[in-house]
């Protein structure tokens, strides 16, 4: 919170880094234009509700997901670096029934930005039933 608060903006930049896996994906499957995109509208939003909204990133839903009762998709890149597929999305289909895990590899946490080609076709299937 400490950076959202000393300079908001470079948060972002930092942020997006990690969000992207810039590192890896930079002119290949993301450009910097795109990127400049994000940033421009998160830093467009409330300063407010971005301090705010960090307590939320603590909780713990859980207990909440074996209520979920419809069928659930949930696609997910094996190299999310904010947050980390084994430490999440692979604990999901125990907790969540008639739930199907589709694991894109490379893929970072904006893997419906990066890794479009093989998301949509997933997502389209599975939409389809």
């Amino acid at each position: 919170m400490k950076a959202i608060v000393e300079d908001r903006p470079a948060y972002f930049s930092e942020f997006f880094k990690a969000f992207f896996n810039v590192d890896v994906l930079l002119g290949e499957r993301i450009s910097n234009e795109a990127i400049q995109a994000s940033w421009a509208v998160a830093v467009g939003t409330s300063a407010k509700a971005t301090l705010d909204c960090v307590p939320s990133w603590l909780t713990d839903f859980r207990d909440d997901l074996p209520r979920i009762d419809v069928p659930t998709l949930i696609i997910y890149g094996d190299s999310d670096r904010i947050l980390p597929l084994e430490s999440t999305a692979a604990r999901l289909p125990k907790l969540i029934k008639n739930s199907q895990l589709v694991v894109i590899p490379g893929g970072p946490h904006a893997i419906n930005w990066t890794h479009a080609d093989q998301v949509n076709p997933v997502l389209l299937d599975f939409l389809q039933g």
